[in-house]
Formats: C-alpha cells, sequence, structure tokens
C-alpha cells in the first residue's frame, strides 16, 4: 500500500503532541507500506515560520515532503483574535480567518494533494484542528483516516470542526476517552472506528518482564543509574517530561512541589524537555534539558514518580513510557485521559489540589512495596493494549475498510530536491 501521512511539522527533533506521535507511527508504518509525510517547513508552532527546506528528505526510512508556509503567526494578534471569536456572534469568514491566523497555512500542500491524492491508497491526517487536516479532509474524504488527536476546549467547538468530524472513512482514536468525547460532541460517520493509541517499546532491561510479568521491579539504586550519575541525583526523584509551560500545569506543579519540599526535603523535582517558563533557582529543582530519546527512557525508569501536571491530555505518551518503564504516575486530576489510564492500568495516583498532591507523591516515595505493585501493573497494562503488533493491527484494518483500488497508477512527482538526509 502507498499511504500519505500528513501533519502541521515533522522533525526527528520534535518531542511531543501529536507530531512525536505522527512521527512513531509513520516510522512503523514504513515497515510495512510506503509512506510518504505531506508536511509543511515549519519547526517551531508557536509562528509556523519556514526553517526546513522546501522539497523532499528523508528521515528514518520516511519520504518527507515539505512544503512552505506563505504566512507566520502573531501569537499576540492571534490570541487577540482568538478571544474575540469565542466570545462575539461571527461569520463562517470570520472562523476561516481565524484559521489561517492560527496556521500553518501552506497552500502548496492543498495544492499536492488536490493534484496527487489519486496517487495514494490511503491518506492518514493527524490532528483534527490545523488547516492542513480540514482543508484536507475535504479533498478525498472516502478514501480518508483521521487521527484527531483531540479534547474538549474553545477552539474545538468552533463550527468549521463540525464537518472535520463527518467527512473522514476512518477514525483512528487515542483513547477511549477521546472516542467518548467527539461521539457526544459531534456527527461521527465514519465507516470504520478504532481506540488505536500508539505503540510503547520495552527498553531493553524490560523485555524480559513478557515471560515473568509478576517479576518486582530493580531495586531503586539499579535503576536509571545512568542518568542518576550522569546528573547527580541521589535520592527520589519526582520526574516530569515534556513542554516546560504554564499551559501544561507546571507553574502549579512548582508551586505544589514547593509545598512537599518544604515538609519532605529529600526528593528533587526533575524537569526534562523544551523550556518555554523560568524555572526557579532551588535546591530541589532540576532542569535536565532536551533529552534523546534513549536519555528519555533511562530519565523515566531512574524517576521514583513521574508527575503529569497538564490538565489537558490526548493520549500522553510520557505517562504510557513511564508504565512501560515501571515507575508509577501522578497525575493531575482535571486530565480525563490520564486518569482513566491510571484506573485502568492500576499504575497510578491522581490529585485535585494542593494537599492531595503532597499526600499522594508522599505515599508514593515512601511506600517500595506500592511502587513495585503498580510498575508490574502499569508494564502489564501496556503489553496487553500498546505493543506495536496491536497497533499497528488496527491501523491494518482501518486501510482495509476504505475502497481499494487507486484510479491512477502514477507515482508521485518527487519536486524539488535538496538532497536527502537521515536524521
Amino acid at each position: 500500500m502507498r499511504l500519505a501521512v500528513v501533519v502541521q511539522r515533522y522533525g526527528a527533533e520534535i518531542i511531543g503532541g501529536s507530531e512525536y506521535l505522527c512521527r512513531l507511527i509513520a516510522e512503523r508504518l514504513a515497515g510495512r507500506h510506503e509512506v510518504d509525510v505531506l508536511t509543511t517547513c515549519a519547526r517551531d508552532d508557536a509562528t509556523w515560520k519556514n526553517s526546513y527546506p522546501e522539497g523532499d528528505d528523508r528521515i528514518r526510512g520516511v519520504t518527507v515532503r515539505r512544503f512552505a508556509n506563505d504566512r507566520t503567526r502573531d501569537p499576540a494578534a492571534f490570541n487577540e483574535y482568538s478571544d474575540w471569536i469565542h466570545r462575539h456572534p461571527h461569520s463562517a469568514d470570520d472562523e476561516t480567518e481565524w484559521l489561517k491566523q492560527q496556521g500553518p497555512w501552506s497552500p502548496g500542500l492543498q495544492s499536492y494533494l488536490e493534484q496527487h491524492h489519486r496517487d495514494y491508497d490511503a491518506l492518514i491526517f493527524f490532528n483534527c484542528l490545523y488547516a492542513p487536516t480540514v482543508r484536507g479532509l475535504r479533498v478525498d474524504p472516502a478514501r480518508s483516516i483521521l487521527v484527531p488527536a483531540a479534547h474538549d476546549q474553545p477552539a474545538i467547538r468552533l463550527d468549521l470542526y463540525r464537518g472535520v468530524f463527518s467527512l473522514p472513512a476512518g477514525i483512528a482514536y487515542t483513547t477511549a476517552v477521546e472516542r467518548g468525547f467527539l461521539k457526544r460532541a459531534f456527527s461521527i460517520r465514519a465507516r470504520a472506528e478504532e481506540t488505536v493509541g500508539c505503540g510503547v517499546d520495552f527498553p531493553p532491561s524490560h523485555l524480559h518482564e513478557r515471560s515473568h510479568p509478576d517479576q518486582p521491579s530493580s531495586p531503586l539504586s539499579a535503576r536509571g543509574a545512568v542518568f542518576r550519575r550522569r546528573h547527580r541525583l541521589y535520592g527520589p526523584i519526582a520526574l516530569h517530561g515534556g513542554r516546560i509551560d504554564p499551559g501544561k500545569g507546571c507553574e502549579e506543579l512548582l508551586d505544589y512541589f514547593n509545598s512537599y519540599a518544604e515538609a519532605d526535603g529529600d526528593t528533587s523535582l526533575v524537569l526534562m524537555g523544551l523550556k518555554l517558563m523560568p524555572i526557579p533557582n532551588a535546591l530541589h529543582v532540576r532542569f535536565a534539558g532536551m533529552l534523546s530519546e534513549t536519555e528519555r527512557l533511562e530519565a523515566l525508569e531512574a524517576a521514583t514518580v513521574v508527575v503529569a501536571p497538564s490538565p489537558f491530555e490526548s493520549l500522553s505518551l510520557p505517562a504510557l513510557e513511564s508504565f512501560a518503564v515501571g515507575t508509577p504516575v501522578l497525575a493531575n486530576a482535571r486530565s480525563d485521559v490520564i486518569v482513566d489510564h491510571c484506573q485502568r492500568s492500576n499504575a497510578g495516583l491522581y490529585y485535585a489540589g494542593r494537599d492531595e498532591f503532597v499526600a499522594c507523591l508522599r505515599l508514593l516515595i515512601r511506600d517500595d512495596d506500592l511502587r513495585n505493585a503498580m510498575g508490574r501493573q502499569g508494564r502489564a497494562y501496556i503489553r496487553a493494549n500498546y505493543r506495536w503488533d496491536i497497533v499497528l493491527g488496527k491501523y491494518d484494518r482501518l486501510i482495509a475498510s476504505l475502497p481499494t483500488s487507486r484510479p491512477g497508477g502514477r507515482h508521485p512527482r518527487s519536486g524539488r530536491r535538496r538532497g536527502q538526509k537521515t536524521a
């Protein structure tokens, strides 16, 4: 099969969000299908500035076709326009302008889809909010699959999104929570639906546990030893991985952790990922920065507890990766998705305020038996639901549900080529 995967931005260095989910899926699908990723030249999702060269690229076995954006986003102007559109009566043209201002806006990508969609057996669109999906789904909805990566937020209530969910022939939901929300809020007409999620890799040190699922986790001193030595971390670790951003609940996390640290000073809060807010200069707070995929898994394994403070998530791969390495999760109770993961796996706790945060973190730090039990349950949850063979099988069923004939046998033109590279 020849597949086109459409996403707003794409790159090996883009970690987190629907773009990271898209890359993981595209790389695995490329092992059994011919995959083209159609995307923009943007690296930064704050401005959508063209950073990558336009044309063809090769990243980890996947052909990537990039198209320039014809405008950048002014975050302040867009936020002001968003505030207005959510509070006042407006027209369909106003919503189209909102979509343009949100970005990315790439006429070249849309034109390529319109000219070449028949050269593909299926079109798979990641993230329902952005223009490449909103406009691209209209091109060939009968052979399109949508991966919404959606959660309840003001933007998704705009009228322009009503048609988005009624168009595709297939929908790949990331979680049961997302599926329930979208089916309550929108008219879904897809002929095939799957709750898919994403595959999660077990680190080599945990592969043998497939045969011995009841084996207790390794001692804390042996877990993530390389990460601990590199960052000079010697006591318990509460780890947050992802964007360090007020919108991800990080201001509240720092505030709540200060309350915990006043009474329990032996634990470090370690923040890894892209820093988008100031981090206080405190002995109990450490910034690990942007890490490679191998180092991220080492950090998750080194952690005593992984904290997931974001109130809005569509999947939360860091939580699933934490389960895979046997580290329990402490989640924000406002995140229906992560709370659902914790309840289904019995591998995490969740807090609804400062006092619950402190009490739950203290329990998880101090109770070795509880952590070991949660570690076993988390790994079992991943084995049962998020192995790659399970996830790819669901994608194959969605693809098989689409019309099988490809009207044009013509191979897509390669377009401008500025060299190839492997990231």
